[in-house]
């Protein structure tokens, strides 16, 4: 029941994601300096990749003219004939040779060049990703799932709009260029009379890039709604597994893709529509120029070859019009893509980390005053109004109380997670908000109820907590939180890989490594979120004894449910209340002595 649960509160989140983005604002479209700007430090490879794709174009409607010149050499006499096929053969000889040349010197280029872009815009975006807030990574539209896709998607179709279909649009540029040259010289009009055709083909390509403007704009986005639901289900793969859900959830995965599934298809059914009539008016402009040839042919305006050469060479320009045009879809999703780049890049952060004061020393007296918050997904309900709470240095402080009551909030502000909406958050009397954010972190330790490892060794999850250390100080920290001798008793020691969240590992084991990263930078505070009560009896008094041992001389904030796990602290319970005025809850703490007893 549990799971059901679950899982559909997250496909009813994902259906008010769907709701909210269509209310959004329009994204900006994003200008073609600003695209292009992405591919300015490799410019020297576009030059010489853009060379490549203009000769490479430029072959095809030699080739068409050679080979037409070869048809017409077979009506003349044998001798002639003869001369005139064996000249053409030794130029498409040395043409094959020149192709070979020019479309190695074009993929190369581009290839590099698009390599390049797709690595520094997934570089880019993390870091922008990583330099935004917390309270950012609340919202629904930024989970893990959706965001590890974006990197993915956006960066990879940003390529393809920038590298890899402007390569075949210079490519198509220099083919009709040419063609349109060789025709003028050949016949001009001819030329004039199928170029007057071009609006009417061009016109069923228009209307489909309109269409897919409008109509397939977020389609994108719907496919990564069902990413996200798979890849949630995937990380909790041993919940569905336990709960017999695996049908469940493929269900939900089938009705996220329903909407966008149909959605593709009646796109598709449109745009095949649209090329259609687009197709229609190229073999009716084939038709006119035959007609109008043989009418030049009739008043001797023109000769056989020159009709049959400027026929050859302008399908070979209405072909290429008509792939270029084509790109039209892709260029328009390729735009809506790099917006959404571009929205990731330029955001400005709410919570400066690179400004302010850096501090050298921390004593660690903490002071909450006159603290107004709402968290920033849920700007509705008050959780502090004009809350005050100091925190002596060098102590250790106990939070408890109900769950929502605002415990782990008071964590979250003093690691500047979030900035109050009134009031100040004091650490040695500084407000925190004019300190530089790296150098206040540096001097706090946090632990948390369900400790972050990443997929590495003991070794590199532990040195995590401080650039730099020691192999000496990385086994300090662990003697310090009773994680070394179970470490030592592994296989492996300290390079054993811990796998996904830390998976290889019990609860118990985990805590301790989390505990020793924490403290392996010798933090002036040190903040424990209900760091022992996911862990069974012996677990948490192993882990009881690591953090007794770590709380001393420094200032340490302790949050918990039970009263049982604390002895001589200084105690504030937190508790709920109704305002009668309001009727809204509020937080109010009551301030108790230790030893506490259940």
């Amino acid at each position: 029941m549990s799971l059901g649960a679950s899982f559909r509160s997250d496909k009813d989140s994902i259906s008010r994601f769907a709701a909210d983005g269509n209310d959004q604002p329009k994204r900006k479209p994003v200008s073609a300096k600003k695209l292009y700007s992405m591919v300015r430090p490799d410019w020297i490879f576009g030059i010489f990749g853009s060379i490549g794709a203009f000769v490479a174009g430029a072959q095809m409607p030699l080739f068409a003219l050679g080979v037409t010149q070869a048809l017409v050499s077979y009506y003349m006499g044998w001798e002639t004939t003869k001369k005139e096929v064996r000249k053409i053969a030794i130029l498409f000889l040395c043409g094959a040779v020149l192709t070979v040349f020019f479309h190695v010197l074009e993929h190369i280029n581009f290839g590099i060049m698009g390599e390049r872009l797709t690595l520094r815009v997934r570089e880019r975006m993390f870091g922008a990703i990583l330099r935004n807030e917390i309270g950012w990574f609340d919202e629904v539209s930024n989970t893990s799932a959706m965001l590890s896709s974006r990197l993915e998607t956006d960066a990879t179709l940003l390529r393809t709009i920038v590298v890899d279909r402007s390569t075949i649009l210079l490519q198509n540029i220099g083919m009709i260029v040419t063609s349109l040259v060789i025709a003028f010289i050949l016949n001009w009009r001819i030329t004039l009379v199928v170029l007057a055709t071009y609006p009417l083909m061009i016109s069923g390509h228009i209307s489909e890039k309109l269409f897919m403007t409008g109509y397939g704009g977020n389609l994108g986005k719907s496919y990564l709604k069902a990413n996200m639901l798979a890849a949630e289900a995937v990380s909790n793969i041993r919940t569905v597994a336990a709960f017999c859900s695996e049908e469940k959830v493929i269900k939900l995965y089938a009705d996220e893709l329903k909407e966008p599934a149909k959605r593709s298809f009646r796109r598709g059914q449109t745009a095949g529509i649209f090329y259609g009539v687009s197709q229609f008016f190229l073999f009716s402009s084939y038709a006119l120029a035959l007609w109008y040839g043989s009418v030049l042919m009739s008043k001797e305006l023109a000769s056989f070859k020159s009709v049959m050469k400027s026929f050859m060479v302008l399908i070979v320009t209405a072909l290429a019009m008509g792939e270029t045009l084509a790109l039209a879809p892709d260029i328009i999703k390729g735009n809506q893509m790099a917006a959404s780049v571009f929205e990731v890049l330029d955001r400005k952060t709410e919570v400066l980390s690179d400004v302010g004061e850096d501090i050298a020393k921390v004593e660690g007296i903490i002071e909450l005053r006159g603290v107004e918050f709402r968290y920033p997904s849920r700007p509705d309900i008050v959780i502090f109004r004009d809350f005050d709470l100091k925190m002596k240095a060098g102590r250790s402080m106990a939070l408890v109380g109900m769950s929502g009551s605002g415990k782990s909030t008071v964590l979250a502000l003093i690691l500047r997670f979030y900035d109050p909406t009134a009031g100040k958050v004091m650490i040695d009397g500084k407000d925190i908000k004019k300190l530089r954010l790296k150098s206040l972190r540096k001097h706090i330790g946090l632990v948390q109820q369900e400790p972050a490892l990443f997929a590495t060794t003991i070794y590199d999850n532990i040195v995590y907590g401080k650039d730099g250390a020691t192999e000496t100080e990385v086994i300090e920290a662990a003697k310090l939180a009773n994680a070394h001798s179970f470490i030592s008793a592994l296989p492996e020691g300290y390079s054993t890989k811990v796998g996904e969240r830390g998976v290889q590992l019990s609860g118990g084991q985990k805590q301790r490594i989390a505990i020793a990263r924490a403290i392996i930078k010798d933090p002036a505070i040190l903040l424990l979120d209900e760091a022992t009560s996911a862990l069974d009896v012996e677990s948490e008094r192993v882990v009881q004894q690591a953090l007794d041992r770590v709380m001393k001389n420094r200032t340490t904030v302790m949050v918990a449910h039970r009263l049982s796990i604390f002895k001589m602290l200084m105690l504030y319970q937190f508790c709920r209340t109704e305002n009668r005025r309001t009727g809204k809850s509020l937080n109010f703490v009551e301030k108790r002595m230790g030893p506490i007893l259940s």
